[in-house]
């Protein structure tokens, strides 16, 4: 078997599929350097990421079916699942390989399966936009920890400058640990020192003395506001579950507070 193992990055995904033309090599296993276990009859080869080369498939992959949809195959590509990874790169190839229309035949696994990730990574960005809650921290900074399935960071960016853009804030990945921050004028991604302490599955919320004076009357007073429009006797717990599932509720103001 033919490995080709790359460094975990989009562009080392797109200079995999370079180098299987350019050295004319057809059955390929992709595995990211993180994951790969070298097998007995491997034939490896290891991808050094070229931007050149990268640029150079991307540009053709969006000449040949659109921009929109070859965006789907980076959405699938934050899913950082190692399976996902071989059928964005078959997709890709598939598509180079085929006549038009290729991406829209699913009698081919790849095509069926860049579409079912794609929904499932455009699920969780679209539940991070809903229920993601902003905290005012003392330097009048917002803070929002989240920890979603996938790396949706980079699709929700444009969303919250958008829709805060006369605010500070900062949305930190707890669990990728890595965050992005908006000073008012561009977004960039961060760090923090002491992410790498986090113990994996725990969110850290930030201390009372961090916060803005008003921030916990704000947080009680929206979480009276919840109860008190509440109506117990139409109380539906599985149609509440099914739209705000249960593993979102931490980011919940209303649900703090409980």
């Amino acid at each position: 078997m033919n490995a080709f193992v790359f460094d975990g990055t989009f562009e080392g995904l797109l200079t995999s599929i370079f180098e299987t033309y350019e050295f004319k090599v057809k059955d390929v296993r992709l595995f990211d350097n993180l994951r790969y276990q070298p097998g007995l009859i491997d034939e490896t080869h290891e991808v050094i990421s070229d931007k050149a080369k990268s640029d150079r498939v991307w540009k053709a992959f969006v000449k040949k079916i659109g921009k929109q949809k070859a965006q789907n195959a980076y959405t699938v590509f934050l899913s950082e699942d190692a399976e996902a990874f071989q059928h964005i790169f078959d997709f890709i190839r598939y598509v180079f390989d085929s006549g038009e229309g290729a991406e829209s035949n699913f009698g081919n696994p790849s095509v069926i399966a860049i579409h079912k990730w794609e929904r499932s990574v455009s699920r969780e960005r679209h539940r991070m936009k809903a229920f993601i809650r902003f905290e005012q921290m003392a330097d009048g900074i917002y803070y929002a920890p989240i920890e979603p399935d996938f790396n949706v960071l980079p699709l929700i960016a444009g969303f919250f400058k958008n829709r805060y853009a006369d605010q500070q804030w900062i949305i930190y990945d707890t669990k990728r640990k890595y965050g992005l921050f908006y000073d008012l004028e561009n977004v960039t991604e961060i760090a923090f020192d002491f992410a790498e302490n986090i113990e994996s599955g725990t969110t850290p919320y930030l201390s009372k003395n961090l916060l803005d004076d008003k921030q916990e009357l704000y947080g009680l007073l929206w979480n009276d506001y919840f109860r008190n429009t509440n109506i117990p006797a139409r109380k539906n717990m599985k149609l509440h579950l099914r739209h705000v599932p249960k593993r979102y509720w931490k980011y919940l103001t209303e649900k703090k507070h409980n």
